[in-house]
């Protein structure tokens, strides 16, 4: 059986799992709909919040971006690992415990105030289709790699598979998809990172592989990585290049951001008891670890195989009718290039731009049967380097390409496929759902049609899902960065804009409504204004992306962490001026703190 024969069985074959399972699964009211009807095991739930969790840039883009900036490269490891233990700690089970469906409602009824539930509604929709934008790249990505389509041709695709599962099951169908993708996802990671570790290093696992020495040398594999980089004009693999302000500022922005996320936060409403959304968390943890652990070695592997195929055993530089398959199936999908700087047929991987942007690719094919493009770099060396850059690969290709440059077996390129598959749908789908809770519950039900019924309810949060997978489509075809890029934009968002008040609604009696939207609005503001500054989102950037231009020396990824900080001081300093909230609501908060059960504290 042909390779493309068994990709199609294979990422076939998990669709018609998925979509039995969401058949199976279907929502029948809105408390299926919104939060599963509580009914989820909190394992089943760990694994499904992994899934949800373990996104396109979790899968694709992640090893990606560690294979190409290296050390700088950890911060995305750090953050969105260490915002699991805040999580688990500060907000699941005190949120599970106050029982409301969704994130905006607990904001509204915390602060008693319609305004704050639609400012948080406002806030969660930003940050959603945010995220989502990355996640349907990812998607757009996947399918045209290994449908062997374009990839807005592959993004159309992806969207309708969602829009099947996400509107037809609602919360319910999609925990237990997610669960089935959790196991077809970690597979499809661990599997060829094990097979290509023992290629490698002789040493079949993949976290020890990273510092093991070549197989049949006595050089270390890193060491010999950062030779090799710094031989072609980059900077040593093992070294940051970052300023250590934007690296902690990056870190807690992912962190914070990881506990304010909606469609994260939502997952630990699903479970029966308070205990239980505890217990998912712990699961969700171990259960991404299994990814998070692997994925350094992936990355350093992965760039290793890319280096040593296209500049060959001479390091001078492979011929393109020598490259392997896997070279013209990815410059189908216009997601690697080559232009020949020096017209000797042959590729040549070095520090600098092959081209000027992404690839603008030309109709006609060029003499060695590569595709041409119409905006070729200046052809110079970069400083450092031995000869011009001739090859642009996104960096988003790289885990999905690894078992083809490793050259491992069909079945394993055909697990990859379904796991990359899975990945983007699994959050897709969960973000997705949150934006139609929030416009269906909060806005509609909640704040401008409190008397509409349950089955409007359900049809107004299945439109209102469906309007976003449109929108979601164009983002995800319109970018303004890599996968990894995008998604830490919209932890930035919910550092910025949700996390403050969800804290401080938890352990600060004395926060109040001004406070609360004051915090809010700033924080979301000044995020959104810096990342438009610089990425041009919808319109042409203001300023150049480089730290010589940014504030305090942060970038637009960790934005956020300094914005999080401007939301605590403003919310505060408003809350200090104006009235108290009402002496019930500091009950409430005193009551979602004190365990169910427990007695009044006694002297002794």
């Amino acid at each position: 059986m042909d390779q493309q024969t068994l990709i199609y069985l294979v990422v076939g074959g998990t669709f018609a799992l998925y979509l039995g399972i969401a058949f199976w699964a279907k929502a029948g009211s809105t408390g299926e709909f919104y939060i599963a009807g509580r009914g989820v095991h909190p394992v089943a739930n760990g694994a499904a919040t992994a899934a949800d969790w373990m996104s396109a840039a979790s899968f694709i883009s992640m090893a990606g971006l560690i294979a190409f900036l290296g050390y700088d490269g950890s911060v995305y490891l750090m953050g969105w690992t260490g915002g699991y233990v805040l999580l688990a700690l500060l907000l699941a089970p005190y949120l599970r415990k106050f029982g409301k469906f969704t994130v905006p409602e607990f904001i509204g009824d915390r602060y008693y105030s319609d305004t704050a539930r639609v400012v948080a509604v406002i806030c969660l929709i930003f940050i959603s289709f945010t995220y989502v934008a990355g996640q349907m790249r990812g998607v757009g990505i996947v399918f045209s790699r290994f449908l062997e389509v374009e990839l807005v041709a592959g993004l159309m695709i992806g969207m309708g598979v969602v829009f099947v599962y996400a509107v037809l099951g609602g919360m319910k169908g999609i925990t237990y998809t997610q669960v089935a993708q959790y196991v077809v996802m970690i597979f499809a990671y661990t599997v060829p990172a094990v097979f290509i570790a023992l290629q490698v290093t002789g040493n079949p696992i993949p976290q020890i592989a990273l510092g093991s020495e070549i197989a049949g040398t006595s050089t270390d594999l890193l060491a010999k990585l950062d030779q090799t980089l710094v031989d072609l004009g980059f900077g040593p693999y093992t070294e940051g290049s970052k300023p250590t302000v934007d690296v902690f500022f990056i870190t807690l922005a992912l962190m914070v951001g990881t506990a304010g996320l909606p469609h994260v936060i939502v997952r630990f409403f699903t479970v029966p008891k308070v205990r239980d959304a505890r217990r998912s968390a712990g699961w969700a943890l171990l259960f991404i670890a299994l990814l998070y652990t692997t994925a350094p070695a992936v990355g350093a592997l992965s760039h290793w195989n890319f280096i040593n195929t296209v500049n060959g055993p001479e390091e001078e530089g492979t011929e393109y009718e020598s490259m392997p398959e896997w070279f013209s199936t990815w410059e189908k999908s216009g997601l690697i290039a080559w232009h020949d700087h020096n017209d000797d047929g042959k590729l040549q991987y070095a520090a600098g731009d092959a081209l000027d942007g992404k690839p603008e690719f030309a109709d006609e094919t060029g003499d060695h049967g590569q595709r041409l493009v119409e905006n070729p770099g200046d052809g110079e060396p970069a400083e450092g380097a031995p000869f011009a850059n001739e090859v642009y690969v996104d960096r988003d290709i790289m885990v999905l390409a690894n078992p083809e440059i490793a050259d491992l077996p069909d079945w394993v390129i055909a697990l990859v496929a379904a796991g990359g598959v899975a990945a983007a749908l699994s959050t897709a789908a969960g973000l997705l759902l949150v934006i139609s809770s929030a416009i269906s519950h909060d806005l509609l039900k909640r704040t401008f049609r409190p008397q509409i019924s349950e089955r409007g309810e359900l049809a107004a949060g299945r439109i209102s899902a469906a309007v976003a997978i449109l929108v979601a489509g164009y983002l995800g075809a319109n970018p303004p960065a890599f996968v990894a890029q995008v998604v830490a934009f919209a932890f930035g968002l919910a550092a910025a804009s949700l996390f403050p008040v969800i804290i401080m609604g938890i352990f600060n009696k004395r926060m109040n409504r001004e406070g609360a939207i004051a915090g809010m609005v700033v924080g979301l503001v000044f995020t959104l204004a810096y990342i438009i500054y610089f990425k041009g989102v919808f319109v042409e950037p203001f300023a150049e992306d480089v730290s010589e231009n940014w504030l305090f020396g942060i970038s637009p990824e960790g934005i956020g962490g300094l914005a999080m900080l401007l939301n605590f001081a403003v919310a505060w300093a408003v809350s200090k001026v104006t009235a108290a909230p009402p002496q019930s609501i500091q009950e409430l908060v005193a009551s979602i703190r004190v365990p169910r059960g427990a007695g009044d504290a006694t002297g002794h």
